[in-house]
C-alpha cells in the first residue's frame, strides 16, 4: 500500500486510524458508522473505487464491527482488511477473536485500553509477507538482527517502534488476566442491561455480537440529541454523548480535513501526483448519519472493579434519568 491507494476508515474513531494511511503515502476515505457505532458495511461498499486497497473496521469502545459482511465485501472486490482492535483487546465476533478476521489486526496497550503496559501495541497476521514487512518496518536495525538472513523480503530502511523488554514483561502478565477482566466487565454490563430492560425510556444501542462485546462501555440510543444530552448529564449517570468526544469524530480531524500532513509539502500525500484522482473531498458535514447517531447516543464507561453496591447505584441513576425524560406516566 502506498501512493495512489485509498483506505476506507470509519467516521467515528481516533484520528490515528486515518493517520496510518497517510503515513505510507495513501489517503483515507471516510465512511459512515451505523447504530452499532462501527463502520457501516453498506456505506463501505458505496465508497469503494478502483483505488481502494484496504478497509479498516474499528471495534470502537469494544463494540465488534460486522466482520462477516465486511470481509465478504472486501473479498468480493479483492480488498484487504486491517482490523483496528485497539479498544477491543480480547473481544470476539461470532466466537472468533477480534483482530483475527481480517488480513491483519492491530492492538493497543496504553493506559486507556483493556490491557495496559503503559504504552505499546501489537500486530497479528497469518500472512508471512505482512509479518515480515511489519517486522522490518518496526525495527530500524532489522538489517543487523540475527533473523535478517531468514527473511524472504529485501530489508528496507524504515522506522523505530520497538518496545522495551520491561514493557513486554508487564504485558505478558497482563495477558494472563485478560479473560478474567473481560468476564468481570461482562458481568457488570449484563447486570445493568437486565435491570433496565423494563425501562421504556432506555434503548440499548444495537450490537453486532453482544456476547463478544468487550463490555467496557454501555451505549443507549435516544430519539433526539436533546434527550440524549439530558440523560447523559443526569445526576449519577456519568454519561457522554460521543459527538462531544472530540478527537474520535472525523469532523475534528483538522490535519486530515485540511490536508496538512507532514512537516514538508513534498512529503504530504495529498500533494502526490499519484493521489490526485483519489477521493479526498473532505467536508465536516460529509457523514451526516454518523453525526446524527453520535448526537443521539450516550456512552457510559464500565469498570471490572465496580462493586455490586456501586453498580446498583448506577442502575438506579439510569432509571431515574430515563423516567424523568419520558414522564412518570409512561414509565409505570
Amino acid at each position: 500500500m502506498g501512493p495512489g491507494d485509498e483506505v476506507i476508515v470509519p467516521a467515528y474513531t481516533f484520528m490515528a486510524t486515518a493517520l496510518a494511511a497517510v503515513a505510507v503515502g495513501a489517503v483515507p476515505v471516510i465512511a459512515e458508522v451505523d447504530e452499532t457505532l462501527t463502520i457501516d458495511p453498506d456505506d463501505v461498499e458505496k465508497k469503494i473505487s478502483p483505488r481502494t486497497k484496504v478497509i479498516v473496521p474499528v471495534h470502537i469502545c469494544g463494540f465488534p464491527a460486522d466482520m462477516e459482511r465486511i470481509t465478504a465485501v472486501a473479498g468480493k472486490h479483492g480488498i484487504k482488511v486491517l482490523e483496528d482492535s485497539c479498544q477491543a483487546d480480547g473481544g470476539s465476533y461470532k466466537g472468533r477473536r477480534l483482530g483475527t478476521w481480517g488480513d491483519a489486526g492491530a492492538f493497543s496497550f496504553n493506559d486507556y485500553k483493556i490491557l495496559s503496559s503503559g504504552e505499546g501495541g501489537a500486530l497479528v497476521t497469518t500472512d508471512p509477507k505482512v509479518y515480515e514487512r511489519a517486522l522490518v518496518f518496526h525495527d530500524g536495525g532489522a538489517s543487523f538482527r540475527p533473523y535478517a538472513t531468514e527473511l524472504s523480503i529485501p530489508i528496507f530502511a524504515a522506522q523505530q517502534y520497538r518496545v522495551s523488554e520491561v514493557t513486554g514483561a508487564i504485558l505478558r502478565v497482563q495477558l494472563s488476566r485478560l479473560d478474567g477482566i473481560l468476564n468481570d466487565l461482562r458481568v457488570v454490563k449484563k447486570r445493568m442491561l437486565s435491570a433496565i430492560a423494563d425501562e421504556p425510556g432506555l434503548v440499548p444501542a444495537k450490537s453486532n455480537d453482544a456476547a463478544g462485546d468487550c463490555a467496557t462501555t454501555l451505549a443507549f440510543t435516544f430519539p433526539d440529541a436533546e434527550s440524549a444530552e439530558s440523560f447523559a448529564s443526569a445526576d449519577g449517570v456519568g454519561g457522554l454523548c460521543p459527538i462531544h468526544s472530540g478527537k474520535h469524530v472525523y469532523a475534528n480531524w483538522d490535519p486530515i480535513i485540511e490536508k496538512n500532513v507532514w512537516h514538508h509539502p513534498a512529503m504530504n500525500p495529498f500533494n502526490f501526483a499519484a493521489n490526485k484522482a483519489c477521493n479526498t473531498n473532505y467536508t465536516k458535514d460529509m457523514c451526516p448519519r454518523t453525526l446524527d447517531i453520535l448526537a443521539r447516543t450516550v456512552l457510559i464507561g464500565l469498570s471490572p472493579d465496580w462493586t455490586e453496591e456501586f453498580t446498583a447505584q448506577k442502575i438506579e441513576a439510569c432509571r431515574n434519568a430515563a423516567r424523568s425524560l419520558c414522564g412518570t406516566a409512561c414509565c409505570k
